[in-house]
């Protein structure tokens, strides 16, 4: 870390002085700002709030779009107190939610923002907006009816108005951010200076960046991705950033032309929206020069690193991150070190455990839980004791995450702990499922997911997005699927859909998709057609123990597993003259799916008195 440099006011203003006129931000259809300007308005932001009566430990929420502007805004609010930046889509109810969660004093807004500033009304809290648009720094005080200094008693009569008044120390919370909490409430997650400058150092060290150096930031500023694994990295490299509105996959190839970045990071999800269009704009991307390709938040399957590494000619870093480490925990090295696909690479400026239940270590190759401590990694969650206690034990915080480490150490996050599914006391690994669906040339997305189960707990159920329904169907995924993996592995339902449900920040949330998916289980019944469907579906029924079954139900939607499908198939050899194996309810599990199969495997040569017994049965 650099000397005399403790805070994020101090770094944007070294930049200041050592490099003024280097280009620090630059947006689509905005003048570059130098360093020298981003100093002036980084303190002018702070100045203003100081003037308000503002002070280290206040909490300024901060609601405005991406690009140059919210850079500047969480910059400036962390330079006096501490910046809790939000969505801007967050509905009214949403964000007074936000604002009494947090505890915010005071929140700067866009001037479009309606639903924040109603919000911010209704909990009395005070509303800043920009002076003269979203770079220009400088805030102006709205009159929303709180007419005290900041609502008169929750700070503003703690101090005196004027610059004199103490600023951020190093361990003074700069950021708070909260957790994404798609299963539980979200978490508020206080990080220092200390620990943002601690991780912004260690990104830069790990990428070698230089004053030279200029990345294109796709990710939203509200996410700790974006905050420091692209805008706070680069700072503290004294380089550029090229803050985008967010990524717009049509005009990405347009912002690596006329912006000529060295490097750019962004989630699975993102760099596979980049591929689909990049499949027309080859030339653009290996004339980009990208001097990498980053990619942090989410696992980064092997096919698509290998994709991306194919279009831009320029290698793949894939990094661990988490926003209680301030974003980066672990990295693939940058060439001639050995990168490897599905691992998230070497310890990188935090240590890295993999544990046991009891804590202790496990051996190499072995999964376990991922724990973590180092100067990057809060020291609690805000207001959390309970939380706190079970998180962080004997000075490391467990992640929540399993993984392993390979003889050579590198880490292999292997899933969620909380998303591993249970089906049937085996344990299966949503992501191992959506490396085996993207393999398929069809395949461009995929998420498996858990579905409860009446007998075995939970299920595993999968949404797929593909290149062409007319070339796939979803029995073809899980015969693919059952070359690959264990057949409990294998998903029992396949879902088609035309895009995957992804959070604010473009990670797939896999509680969406089970919501999305249940209903799917209770489609309108269709009356089986022909005798053998008709047969089937009797037969399914009887071992099912259910009123009927239509042609397009699901058997283990239903509540079927290996032992019912054990049976179910005993009665079709025995009633049909049919062996088949217990693959085919895998592979088919619907009604006219399975119908097919018994007609072919009548067809190849089953006993000739099998069509009449068919035919009885479906009377």
């Amino acid at each position: 870390m650099l000397a005399n440099v403790a805070t994020l006011g101090q770094l944007v203003a070294l930049r200041a002085r050592e490099q003024p006129t280097a280009p620090a931000l630059l947006a689509p259809g905005v003048a570059p700002v130098d360093h020298a300007a981003l100093g002036r308005l980084v303190e002018s932001i702070a100045g203003d709030l100081r003037r308000a009566g503002l002070r280290p430990g206040d909490r300024v929420g901060v609601v405005l779009p991406n690009g140059p502007g919210m850079a500047v805004a969480v910059l400036g609010v962390a330079a006096c107190c501490t910046c809790a930046p939000l969505i801007t889509s967050l509905t009214r109810s949403e964000f007074v939610a936000a604002v009494r969660d947090l505890s915010l004093q005071a929140v700067i807004l866009a001037p479009e923002a309606r639903a924040a500033r109603e919000a911010a009304a209704e909990a009395g809290i005070a509303v800043f907006v920009p002076r003269t648009g979203p770079a220009a720094g400088g805030l102006v005080r709205e009159d929303n009816g709180n007419s005290g200094a900041l609502g008169g008693t929750q700070c503003g009569s703690r101090l005196p108005a004027g610059e004199d008044v103490a600023r951020p120390a190093g361990t003074d919370v700069a950021l708070l951010l909260r957790t994404s909490g798609t299963t539980s409430k979200p978490k508020r997650v206080p990080l220092t200076h200390s620990n943002l400058l601690a991780s912004a150092h260690s990104i830069a060290a790990t990428l070698a960046l230089t004053p030279a150096d200029r990345a294109l930031n796709i990710m939203p500023l509200f996410h700790i991705h974006g905050l420091v694994g692209v805008l706070l990295s680069s700072l503290a490299a004294g380089a550029s950033v090229v803050c985008t509105p967010g990524l717009g996959a049509e005009s990405f190839f347009g912002w690596l032309r006329e912006f000529a970045p060295t490097w750019y990071s962004a989630v699975p999800t993102m760099h596979q929206a980049v591929l689909r269009v990049g499949a027309s704009e080859v030339e653009s991307a290996r004339a980009a020069r990208l001097r990498f390709v980053r990619s942090s938040s989410a696992s980064l399957p092997p096919r698509v690193m290998a994709d991306l590494e194919a279009l831009f000619g320029a290698p793949v870093i894939e990094a661990y991150g988490m926003t209680e480490a301030s974003h980066q925990m672990a990295s693939n090295p940058l060439p001639p070190a050995a990168r490897k696909p599905g691992s998230v690479g070497r310890p990188a400026g935090t240590e890295i455990r993999v544990v046991a239940a009891d804590g202790a270590d496990v051996p190499r190759g072995e999964r376990g839980e991922i724990v973590i401590r180092g100067a990057g990694v809060v020291s609690g969650y805000d207001a959390e004791p309970a939380v706190n206690r079970a998180a962080f034990v004997e000075g490391w915080l467990r992640t929540g995450d399993q993984g392993r480490f390979d003889e050579d150490g590198y880490l292999y996050v292997t899933g969620r702990l909380k998303e591993l599914i249970n089906r049937g006391g085996e344990k299966v690994s949503p992501k191992e499922i959506d490396e085996a669906l993207l393999e398929h040339p069809q395949v461009l997305e995929a998420a498996a997911f858990g579905v409860p189960h009446p007998s075995l707990g939970e299920d595993v159920a999968a949404v797929v997005v593909v290149r062409d329904r007319a070339a796939i169907d979803a029995p073809a995924l899980r015969a693919h699927l059952l070359k690959r993996l264990a057949t409990f592995k294998v998903p029992s339902r396949v879902l088609l859909v035309d895009a995957i449900p992804k959070g604010s920040t473009g990670k797939i949330e896999r509680v969406a998709l089970a919501q999305r998916l249940l209903p799917a289980a209770g489609e309108q019944y269709v009356e089986p057609e022909g005798a053998t469907a008709i047969a089937l579906a009797a037969i399914l029924a009887e071992v099912l123990e259910v009123e009927r079954v239509g042609a397009n139900d699901n058997f283990w939607a239903l509540g079927g597993d290996s032992l019912r499908a054990t049976r179910v198939l005993a009665r079709v050899q025995a009633t049909m003259g049919v062996e088949l194996p217990i693959l085919t309810l895998f592979e088919n599990p619907t009604v006219a799916e399975a119908a097919r199969e018994v007609d072919r495997a009548m067809a190849a040569g089953a006993a000739p008195e099998a069509a009449a017994t068919i035919r009885r049965v479906a009377r």
